[in-house]
This record gives structure tokens, C-alpha cells and sequence, in this order.
């Protein structure tokens, strides 16, 4: 374990693929919505079940976050892991981090991951994201929903008007947990 990690910041400063394991859609790094604190995808995410989802905290879908929390908390006991990543590429995210951090912790009470906003569409967007459109497609609205399996691959992908209880996003979530990491 500790050889991974020393060649992690190396990979960092090169560009180059991680250690064995990272699959290319958990490379890089996010900042935190609280506290900003550097979170690391491979370290969080591989070898897990994820959601990934692009939100935004004045969006008529924001109602959403209530539903993902719901699934999160459904299927966390099975390793599922979600990612909420706050975007302004619709125009309609708060310009003040902490408005973003109230509408999804003490509005919404969101317990999964969130990050600071950050791009999710066209040559700005994060790696993340850039890998998501790569496998998937890109976002084309707030809360657009994206199940990844174990191994870092797109199971399915979910508009914006799929809510977070319907039955295909479900069994996608089901898939991506039952997949072998």
C-alpha cells in the first residue's frame, strides 16, 4: 500500500496513468464543498459502486436532492458511494459556496459527497466529467445521473427528469453493486 501511495504524487505532476487499480475516470483530485479539503477519487471511490451526479442549488430539479439522498442511504450498507458535484454551466448555482453547502446539507440533508462547483461540460470541465461524456454523454441539464460499476465504467446514464426512485435507475444501481471490482 505504501508504494501506491508514493507513486500517486508523481502520477499527479506527470499526467501519467495511476497505480494499477485507478481506473481513468477516478484520476485527479476535487475540492470538498465543506472545508474545501482535497478529495482523492481513486483513494474514495475504486473498487466501489458510485452515482455521479451534476447538481446545481437553484435548479427546478433541486427537489432531487432529497431522493438521492434517499438512495444513497438505501444502498450505502452495500457500498454504494454518490458524488454530488455542483456546477454553474446552466446558470443557475449560487455564486457563494456557502449558499451551496446550506440548500444541500441543511435544506436538503445531503450526506454523500459534495464538491465545490465546478465545470462539468465543454473543454473547461473536470476530468471527472470529461470522462463521463468519453464513456457516456455529457451532461444536458442539472442532475443529470450517472451510474459507474466497480471497474470505473458507465453502467447507465439518467436525464435530468429521471428521478432518483424510478425503476431503471434502481436496477442500474443494483448492476453497478452487483459488478465485481
Amino acid at each position: 500500500m505504501a508504494l501506491r501511495w508514493l507513486a500517486l504524487p508523481l502520477v499527479l505532476m506527470t499526467g501519467s496513468a495511476f497505480a494499477a487499480g485507478c481506473p481513468e475516470l477516478l484520476q485527479g483530485q476535487m475540492l470538498a464543498l465543506r472545508g474545501g479539503t482535497p478529495i482523492d477519487l481513486c483513494q474514495r471511490f475504486a473498487g466501489k459502486p458510485l452515482v455521479v451526479v451534476n447538481t446545481a442549488s437553484y435548479c427546478g430539479f433541486a427537489p432531487q436532492f432529497s431522493g438521492l439522498e434517499g438512495l444513497y442511504s438505501r444502498y450505502k450498507g452495500q457500498g454504494l458511494e454518490m458524488i454530488g458535484v455542483p456546477s454553474n454551466d446552466f446558470k443557475q448555482e449560487a455564486q457563494d459556496t456557502a449558499e451551496t453547502a446550506k440548500v444541500c446539507y441543511a435544506n436538503y440533508g445531503v450526506t454523500f459527497t459534495m464538491t465545490r462547483p465546478t465545470a462539468v461540460r465543454g473543454a473547461d470541465a473536470t476530468h471527472l466529467f470529461k470522462v463521463l461524456a468519453k464513456q457516456s454523454s455529457t451532461p444536458k441539464w442539472n442532475f443529470y445521473k450517472y451510474v459507474v460499476d466497480r471497474q470505473g465504467n458507465v453502467v447507465a446514464s439518467f436525464s435530468s427528469i429521471t428521478k432518483p426512485d424510478d425503476p431503471d435507475l434502481i436496477a442500474a444501481v443494483e448492476k453497478a453493486i452487483a459488478s465485481k471490482p
